[in-house]
């Protein structure tokens, strides 16, 4: 089966982006060219930027910028962001000075690596657990679970299933994805805009916060040192672990396009591993650039579990320390898998 088939099967749905042509300021003199076709480019090209000045006006000066960071007319794009980006020269003329603007779409430059995946054990789980976030700390298994009037999060032993200790949210609020920090859990919610802080070993809540930019609260996961957010978009947000602040983000694409719905997160080996919502594959991201490395085919674990007719989608996954491998479930799925990744034959 050809490549783009197979990530077709496991998640993606990119969508291709175009920007047309140069998207300049109406009232300019001037109008910025690029060497970007369509207004497309790919990571660790050069970008090669130029002014056309059709009234042959005096040039004094001009600055580029991307994002407002400021580069030069010919700039290697290997430290840059993935997805829609800005690029802005500020022209120096006559005494006066002119701005314009240009939309640019920086693509990934390989495909994906397409790995699968060894099944180790299963487990019991919880069938009527809407699972939205999975984690393990000190070999414990934490999980948050959604739906109104039945979130959850709970501390349980993933080998016989059981539920070690059970807090109830209010029924206002949608329970998503959690990761755990130092001795802080961290737990986010659907559309309130709200998450929580627990103490990791007692679940006591401590504190709330609020969204900054982004809308929706879906998956999250930490470095240890900083938190990162997922949306239900194809941007995951930088979070100061301490104001809760999102810093800023990155957008998760492809060399084809973007991969929206982004949901559970896991921090695993320097990487972002994201379930991918009503897919049955896991995105592999650089945290640097959001650039998919590559994508884990887990289409067969659904045929393993009970079929019922409230299952769902695949949706859970945690990485733990001690065994060095995977753990993998889904909602209302009465089994947890536990794997290791491998390279797709």
């Amino acid at each position: 089966m050809k490549l783009s088939n197979i990530l077709t099967i496991i998640f993606l749905s990119a969508a291709f982006f175009s920007c047309g042509s140069s998207s300049n300021d109406k009232k300019s003199d001037f109008s910025l060219q690029t060497n970007a076709p369509g207004n497309g480019i790919s990571l660790h090209k050069d970008l090669n930027l130029s002014i056309k000045n059709p009234k042959n006006l005096q040039i004094d000066s001009v600055a580029y910028f991307i994002n407002n960071h400021k580069i030069s007319a010919s700039t290697n794009l290997s430290e840059q962001k993935l997805g829609k980006q800005n690029i802005k020269a500020i022209i120096y003329t006559n005494g006066d000075l002119q701005t314009i603007t240009s939309p640019l779409l920086i693509l990934n430059d390989k495909h994906p690596t397409v790995y699968t995946f060894e099944l180790l054990n299963t487990y019991p789980h919880d069938i009527t657990s809407y699972t939205q976030g999975l984690e393990f700390y000190k070999d414990t298994m934490y999980e948050s679970t959604g739906q109104y009037k039945e979130s959850k999060l709970r501390r349980v032993d993933y080998k016989t299933g059981a539920v070690l200790k059970n807090v109830k949210l209010a029924d206002e609020y949608f329970g998503e994805g959690l990761t755990v920090l130092n001795t802080k859990l961290y737990q986010l919610t659907w559309q309130k805009g709200t998450g929580f802080v627990y103490d990791v070993n007692t679940l006591e809540k401590k504190s709330s916060f609020k969204y900054n930019n982004s809308k929706e609260g879906w998956g999250l996961c930490n470095d240890g040192k900083v938190l990162y957010k997922s949306d239900g978009t194809e941007k995951i947000w930088i979070l100061d672990p301490e104001t809760l602040e999102e810093k800023s983000f990155i957008q998760v694409y492809t060399n084809k396009g973007k991969i929206g719905r982004v949901n559970e997160l896991e921090w695993i080996d320097g990487k972002i591993y994201a379930n991918i919502y009503q897919k049955d594959g896991v995105a592999i991201i650089n945290p640097k650039n959001g650039a998919v490395e590559g994508v884990i085919d887990f289409t067969p674990l659904k045929k393993k579990v009970t079929q019922h007719p409230g299952l769902d989608v695949l949706n859970g996954m945690a990485f733990n320390p001690t065994t060095k491998t995977l753990f993998v479930t889904g909602k209302r799925w009465d089994k947890l898998f536990e794997v290791t990744v491998k390279p797709k034959a």
